[in-house]
């Protein structure tokens, strides 16, 4: 086949293999964790593409995240799909399929190796840690974010060619986009440092092989003060960007951080178990869960000092061989360094970890493995043999792996009950587990999630608002009541648990007390649309139809879509004209 021909039967490989494993994705739907609030609920973006809405997209801290571009491109999708699901999973495909072929691209750009290259873009399209990122509608940050990522190195490696300020704006530009997307790629000046050691081959300029891209450079280092500051001085304004948005993040995370009873031991001793149990996924990727519980203060000593020395083991050799093979300090320290922001040393949420965040780290271990594995058979007499063999076994592999795995996300109840098999104490999937039975009508069920939660975490009031709703669901009113309130006590700024209490309230005829408990979750929740609705029920059950109305007219005001309001408020109508 001539050599013209290559890369674009590489890349058209690698879309067609990619599709293989997610085109399931057209006919999943939206889950109940996360999409509701990024779409499903998310009002703002149910208005459309105007003025008012992209300024909320860059002012709003929703979903306690500053990312406009992830906003809009939300909003985007809303307007040519609506609530369809397809389109928005296909979206986040599509996506992965692009930043697949860019990687491609990219790495063999960088170091001129078409075969290496090609294997780490196989491997970050099929490996079965990057499902949760691409299977999740509302983590499109992660695949639209890493699209920026890759393409502020593409213009950083532009840039060097001819460093310019025209040239360095690209650069500028397009990480300042990526941070919008999600603020995870702070780290990216770091990772444009460990390119200019290898394969840039900028912190060597005198040297022989300084000019050819991918080559080996000097013992690491070994560099004088004006070869490294000169490189460091030029990423102060990527680094300022990295600042602020360190502060928004900051500020908008605030509330979703958690509290102080994780002491600094415990964080620290969490991200090296997660750092090496990251590495033993991207190994024997089995048993992978939407949520893997914290550990919290119980971490056993043995395991974060083991996993301190190993990691310490392998940061030693790493720096002893990247003279030999500077590919390893490049993919060691981008997998250590681009998981900082999220490995849990500044505690957001009650995961221990999460495979979503492995989606660019992982690109490092997968530079190692690729170039490790040419560099080990360099020798061999049928070496290209031993590696297509080699290809052909782990790829086809790897795509059953992850098609399996895309599967668990066809729905809320799969992913969950796979969550609570294949991992132990699960508070969070028993959680919502006890709504999904309940909906279903298998109540039974529902109590033994309830039972099993509350074993593992006594004062978890969304395990209570849960059981409410299963009871709820069964017509046991009073039963639901109970729950509703131990969920606020537990959690007094619970706003669902007041609109559930109220409408419950309201079924037992207790209209003012329900009417307290539906202002209180407005209270708690300004733009809550079913609580102006429900308010809007009970006040006209009273009788109070102007009070009824203007309720109601919230509602659709709040959520366009809210056809029970709309049918409520146009059912009022009708009847004060009689």
């Amino acid at each position: 086949m001539p050599p013209r021909y290559v890369k674009p039967l590489i890349c058209l490989l690698l879309i067609l293999s990619t599709v293989a494993v997610y085109g399931q994705l057209k006919d999943h739907g939206f889950l109940k964790i996360d999409d509701p609030e990024y779409v499903i609920e998310n009002y703002s973006i149910h208005h459309g593409l105007t003025l008012k809405v992209v300024a909320w997209s860059f002012a709003t801290n929703h979903a306690a995240n500053w990312h406009p571009l992830t906003w809009l491109s939300h909003l985007l999708d809303y307007q040519l799909y609506g609530l369809n699901p397809r389109g928005h999973n296909l979206t986040n495909l599509a996506l992965h399929v692009a930043n697949t072929v860019l990687l491609f691209l990219l790495l063999v750009k960088l170091t001129a190796a078409l075969w290496p290259s090609a294997l780490v873009a196989a491997l970050f399209a099929l490996h079965p840690l990057h499902v949760e990122s691409v299977a999740w509608v509302a983590e499109r940050k992660d695949v639209l974010s890493a699209f920026f990522f890759l393409t502020t190195i593409w213009a950083y490696a532009w840039y060097t060619e001819a460093p310019s300020l025209r040239r360095y704006l690209p650069v500028f530009l397009s990480f300042a986009l990526g941070l919008m997307a999600k603020p995870m790629l702070v780290t990216l000046p770091f990772v444009l440092l460990l390119l200019d050691y290898w394969p840039l081959g900028r912190l060597a300029p005198a040297a022989p092989a300084a000019g050819k891209r991918g080559g080996a450079p000097p013992p690491a280092f070994r560099w004088s003060r004006q070869q490294i500051l000169p490189l460091i001085w030029e990423k102060v304004p990527l680094l300022a960007l990295t600042a602020a948005s360190c502060a928004l993040t900051i500020v908008a995370q605030k509330k979703a951080m958690a509290p102080l009873t994780l002491t600094l031991g415990s964080r620290i001793g969490n991200a090296l178990v997660a750092y090496v149990l990251y590495l033993g996924k991207t190994l024997w990727p089995l048993n992978l869960a939407v949520f893997y519980p914290h550990p919290e203060n119980c971490l056993p000593l043995w395991q974060a000092v083991g996993a301190g020395l190993l990691l310490g083991g392998c940061t030693y050799l790493v720096l002893k061989m990247a003279g030999r093979h500077p590919y390893l300090l490049l993919g060691w320290f981008w997998y250590l360094g681009t998981l900082v922001p999220v490995i849990g040393l500044v505690q957001v949420g009650a995961q221990a970890m999460a495979d979503r965040y492995t989606y660019i780290p992982l690109v490092g271990i997968f530079i190692i493995l690729a170039w490790g594995a040419a560099d080990l058979t360099a020798s061999w007499r049928r070496r290209r043999l031993v590696l297509a063999l080699a290809a052909g076994v782990l790829l086809p592999l790897l795509m059953v792996l992850a098609w399996v795995q895309t599967g668990y996300w066809r729905n809320t109840l799969l992913l969950f009950e796979h969550a609570a098999r294949v991992t132990e104490n699960n508070y969070s999937a028993y959680q919502l587990l006890i709504d999904l039975y309940g909906e279903k009508g298998r109540l039974a069920e529902a109590v033994s999630m309830f039972r099993n939660t509350i074993r593992i975490r006594p004062g978890y009031a969304e395990a209570y608002n849960s059981m409410g709703n299963a009871y709820a669901k069964q017509d046991m009113v009073a039963e639901a009541i109970a729950m509703y309130r131990e969920a606020i006590r537990l959690k007094p700024e619970f706003a669902r648990a007041y609109n559930s209490l109220g409408i419950d309230l309201g079924r037992q005829g207790n209209l003012d007390e329900a009417i307290a408990a539906l202002k209180k979750a407005i209270d708690l929740k300004p733009d809550f649309s079913e609580a102006y609705c429900n308010l809007g029920i009970a006040y006209a059950l009273q009788g109070k139809r102007q009070e009824a109305m203007a309720m109601f007219q919230e509602a659709v005001k709040i959520n366009p879509g809210n056809d029970g309001a709309l049918k409520m408020l146009n059912l009022v109508k009708q009847n004060a004209g009689n």
